[in-house]
Parts: structure tokens; C-alpha cells; sequence
């Protein structure tokens, strides 16, 4: 066998994650990179970020690497701990040592305790499947993503390790064949018992130019409020090997969901790399509120789930719009709420409680206000009944810390009312398209949801970089006014395309109903009815009539006034 799969214990085969490159990342200088354990803490400082074959593996690997840091530093127990850490630059240093102490529970190939997978785990009929089943790219044999088509045959033991570690994390659901001695098997099968515990999640962790910020910036404090941590948290390395089947059990922290163990499964090989694998189901969990133990995910109440369960309060992770950017869904990640209230005062939804201790942070001093921090969100979108990954979301908002200050609101409500502004101002732009198609005879809901999508297109780009310069200020509320300027500028651009574009049809008009009975609507009128609804909804932030868009304005009146 080649050096590679050599271990110290004669002839067994091994791949030591610990010290065999596996782990995909970008340094600083942008050259990138395959690390192993022990290299990705040891060289922290001088890389940029994990690479992942997908986001969702990149975003299972950070939380691999956090479970690592939380149990080998022991903590941190408080926020003074944290703060010793952030001021150290060798503060990853304990966990080489560890990394030794439990070396053989970090071999992908170990044959008595394979890295996060069940010894000797086998079908009836002995039965090997294609790795088709762990590779999310090809999620039943289906290619919805063009890296490997139509199926994979093999996998080097780098490549298996990490889709090992994304199986557990965010393995689609779907009937699954039994394996000896896991006692829900009926007739050779399981039936569907959910998506990998990651898969559940709306993902979001915080982002810094280097990957030992990030790992710290994640790395929560035992002390801090919302976020339940018990003394014997521990991850899956240190608990005992899972044999076939699964336990109900309620997770210890942090340490234990980010290697929470949803699936049994094993893989073959042979000297050259990995062929085949049995895969069955793990251990459940019911994402039902959990709130106060997985911090990487927003939260949503379900009053259908209060009712259903006849439970006075039910939380469930708030999952990612693939067709909504994250920068529209701001509030979910800036919003200041608790769940200390009960019935009608429990807030609808909450932040990620990764959030909250950033907010911490801030609040508490340890960060300047100025800050630059990237909320990323990460999350899959499964389709017929989450048995395939239909699409992946990734996407991220540049924020100052300021926005999460647990004192000082100002911030934050003002960046939650910039979205609403770019909101109002789409609707008014999507009503604009309907009353052109209605002037013009066509039909309206295409030409709106065109124009919505493209009008939050023009405005993404402006919000964000408002956004990180709302730090630079002494007066958010002086921003907000200059952000509306700004989107009553755009829209109103947008809005002269869209006229512009109706065509001769919608010059000329037609009669349509309304509320009121009839009216003749042409292009004239619609783009009338739009000023009026852009100065309503965005308080008309130029009454002054000199800003850039006077001219247009007044070239409108003047023919709306020529043609009724």
C-alpha cells in the first residue's frame, strides 16, 4: 500500500486527518490550498477562509473546526477567556496536543474507529453502494451540479473525509436502506427520518479577512445568555463509537451538535481511494426549540406548531429564500429580541444566537463600534420531500458591530428601515410595470415580477455599501434621509426605463376598471400614479424641486397634462 494509507500499527490501513492534507483553503495571499488538521490551527493566521466543494461543506468544516477549538481550549467558559484568546496569536497552540491525545478517533480509515463512521456496518444482503449517496453533488444519482457527472465511481481519502463530514451535516432524507441491528428497519428499509441536523438550519456564522478571526469570532462564550451549554458537552470523538441504528437523546452544546451524528455509514476502499459506501440513519433530532443550543441559525415562531402540539411557545430555524438576497433579510440578523416572553409578547422571530454574542462583544467593549464583520448565510434548499438539494444558498452582509449593539438600537433600526425603504420603493416600480402591460393590454404578471427583481438588482449593490458606512456616522437617522435620496434617484431612473419601454400601445391607452368604475389609462398616467406613490412612500426626499430627477418630473406633468 502506498505511505499514504500506512499506519503506526503495522500494516492497518490509515489516513490520519490530523496530518493528511484534506481540508480545502485560500491563503491571504489568494493561492489555495490542502491542509490538514493540525495545519489549518497551526497556519490560522495566514489563511483566508475554508474553500469547501460546495458552501454547505465549507460551512460543515468551520463548524468541525470550532467543535475542535470549543473542546481543546477547553471553553471558553467567559467572555474574560475570550478576550485572553483574541489577544493571543499562538491561542490555538493547545490544540496540537489534542489533536495527539485523540489521533486514532481521527482516522478516516481506522478499523476499529473509522473518523465519523460505524465499524463493520453492513446491509443483510451485504450490500455496497455507489458514493453517489454521500456526494451532494450528485444527490441520487442525479446531476444537479456539473463537478461530477453522472455518477462517482471513486473519491481520494481527502475528498471522502470531507463529504463524510457534509453527510452528517446535510444528507438529504428519503427512504434509506436498513443495516443489521438498527431496529427501525422494516422490510430492509427506514423510512424518511429528516435531513442532516445542518440541513435543518438557516446557516449563518460571522466572517473576518482571516480564518483565526473567524474561528474566534464563532467561538461563543459558555456564560453568555440564550446560548445553553452544559459541563459534559462534548463532540462525537469523545463519546463512545456508534454502533447501527440511533439514540433520542437532547444535545449537550455546541460541541455536540456541530458533530451531532445523523447518519451511520462506512466506507470501502482499497489502496487507491474510496469505491463504495453503506449509509443508513443516525441519531434524530427535532429542530423544535432549540434555540438556546444551536447558535448558527435565525429563528422563527410557528403559531401552526403551538397549536399542533398545544405548546405555548414552538420555535423552528428560520431556512434561507433562495430568491431573496441577504441583504433584504437584514431584520432576521440585527433584530434585538429574546424569548423570555410568553404568548402574545414572545417576539416572532429571533437573531442567531451567534449574533448575540458578537452583540456581546460590542456592547460589552471588547470590539470598537467601527468594526467590519461579513455575516455569511449558508443553506440548502431541498426539494420532493427533502429527498434531493434543489438549489444552495450563499450569500453575505458586510455589517459594523455597531448594528449589533444591545444598547445603543439607533443602528440597527435604521438599517432594518433602509430594506423597507427599498422595499416600498419596489412595489411602487412593480405597480408601475402593471398599470404600463394594463395600458398596453398584456398581461401584468410577468412585466411586475420582472421589474421588482431587476429594480432589487439596481438597489443591492448601493444598500450594501451604505450599509458599511453607516458606522462612520454620528446620526443614523441623518443616513437613513440620505438613503432615501438615493433610492428615490434609482427608482425614479428605473421608472423612466419602464416608460420608456411600453411602447406605442401603452402611449396610446385603453380604457380599464377600478375601483372607482373606469378610467382611460395610458403610460402618461401610470408614471403619475408612480411619483405620487415614490414621494408618498419615500416622504419625497427632495421637496426642495433642485435634485437630479426635477427635470423628469416635470417632463412627465408636462405629458400627462398634453395627453388627458
Amino acid at each position: 500500500m502506498p505511505d499514504s494509507t500506512q499506519s503506526d500499527r503495522g500494516n492497518a490501513p490509515s489516513f490520519s486527518l490530523v496530518t493528511k492534507p484534506w481540508i480545502p483553503v485560500l491563503r491571504t495571499n489568494g493561492q489555495q490550498d490542502e491542509l490538514s488538521l493540525r495545519q489549518v490551527f497551526e497556519q490560522a493566521s495566514e489563511l483566508r477562509r475554508i474553500v469547501g466543494d460546495l458552501p454547505t461543506q465549507e460551512f460543515a468544516l468551520v463548524r468541525l473546526l470550532l467543535a475542535i477549538a470549543h473542546d481543546a481550549l477547553d471553553g471558553p467558559a467567559e467572555i474574560d477567556d475570550w478576550v485572553e484568546l483574541w489577544g493571543d496569536e499562538q491561542c490555538f497552540a493547545p490544540v496540537n496536543a489534542y489533536l495527539d491525545a485523540y489521533a486514532d478517533r481521527f482516522d478516516l480509515l481506522d478499523p476499529a474507529t473509522p473518523f465519523f463512521q460505524t465499524a463493520g456496518l453492513r446491509t443483510a444482503k451485504d450490500e455496497v453502494f455507489s458514493l453517489n449517496r454521500i456526494v451532494a453533488d450528485v444527490p441520487n444519482g442525479e446531476p444537479f451540479f456539473s463537478a461530477r457527472m453522472p455518477t462517482v465511481d471513486r473519491l481520494t481519502f481527502a475528498e471522502a473525509a470531507r463529504w463524510v463530514v457534509h453527510t452528517h451535516a446535510f444528507d438529504t432524507s428519503g427512504i434509506k436502506t436498513g443495516v443489521e441491528g438498527d431496529e427501525r428497519a422494516k422490510g430492509g428499509k427506514v423510512y424518511p427520518l429528516g435531513v442532516g441536523w445542518a440541513g435543518n438550519l438557516g446557516g449563518v456564522f460571522v466572517e473576518r479577512p482571516t480564518l483565526r478571526e473567524i474561528l474566534l469570532l464563532n467561538l461563543v462564550a459558555a456564560d453568555t445568555t440564550g446560548v445553553r451549554i452544559d459541563e459534559q458537552d462534548t463532540p462525537a470523538w469523545r463519546r463512545d463509537p456508534c454502533g447501527p441504528g440511533g439514540a433520542e437523546r437532547a444535545p449537550s452544546g455546541v460541541r455536540d451538535l456541530y458533530t451531532w451524528q445523523t447518519r451511520r455509514l462506512r466506507l470501502h476502499f482499497d489502496d487507491q481511494g474510496v469505491h463504495g459506501v453503506v449509509l443508513g440513519y443516525g441519531d434524530p433530532l427535532n429542530p423544535r426549540n432549540k434555540h438556546d443550543r444551536e447558535p448558527m441559525t435565525a429563528w422563527r415562531r410557528s403559531p401552526a406548531q403551538e397549536k399542533k402540539l398545544r405548546e405555548g411557545l414552538v420555535y423552528l430555524p428560520r431556512d434561507h429564500d433562495p430568491e431573496r438576497a441577504a441583504w433584504r433579510g437584514i431584520a432576521s440578523l440585527v433584530a434585538d429580541a429574546s424569548a423570555s416572553g410568553q404568548g402574545a409578547d414572545a417576539p416572532d422571530y429571533l437573531r442567531p444566537r451567534i449574533l448575540e454574542w458578537v452583540a456581546r462583544l460590542v456592547s460589552e467593549g471588547h470590539l470598537e463600534r467601527g468594526f467590519l464583520v461579513r455575516a455569511r448565510v449558508i443553506g440548502p434548499n431541498y426539494g420532493t420531500q427533502q429527498s434531493v438539494i434543489d438549489e444552495i444558498v450563499d450569500d453575505s452582509v458586510s455589517m459594523a458591530v455597531v448594528l449589533l449593539h444591545q444598547q445603543d438600537r439607533r443602528y440597527a433600526e435604521q438599517a432594518v428601515a433602509a430594506v423597507e425603504d427599498a422595499d416600498r420603493a419596489v412595489y411602487a416600480l412593480g405597480d408601475l410595470a402593471t398599470n404600463l402591460a394594463r395600458a398596453a393590454g398584456t398581461e401584468t404578471d410577468g412585466p411586475r415580477s420582472t421589474a421588482r427583481d431587476q429594480a432589487y438588482g439596481l438597489l443591492e449593490a448601493p444598500y450594501r455599501a451604505w450599509l458599511r458606512g453607516l458606522a462612520k456616522t454620528d446620526d443614523p437617522y441623518e443616513q437613513r434621509m440620505a438613503w432615501q435620496r438615493q433610492v428615490y434617484k434609482i427608482a425614479a431612473r428605473f421608472g423612466d426605463r419602464l416608460v420608456a419601454a411600453a411602447g406605442d400601445g401603452a402611449w396610446q391607452g385603453r380604457t380599464v376598471g377600478t375601483k372607482k368604475g373606469t378610467e382611460w389609462l395610458n403610460s402618461a398616467l401610470a408614471d403619475k400614479w408612480f411619483r405620487i406613490a415614490l414621494n408618498r412612500e419615500l416622504g419625497n426626499p427632495d421637496p426642495s424641486g433642485t435634485g437630479p430627477d426635477t427635470d423628469a418630473r416635470t417632463d412627465f406633468e408636462t405629458t400627462v397634462k398634453a395627453l388627458t
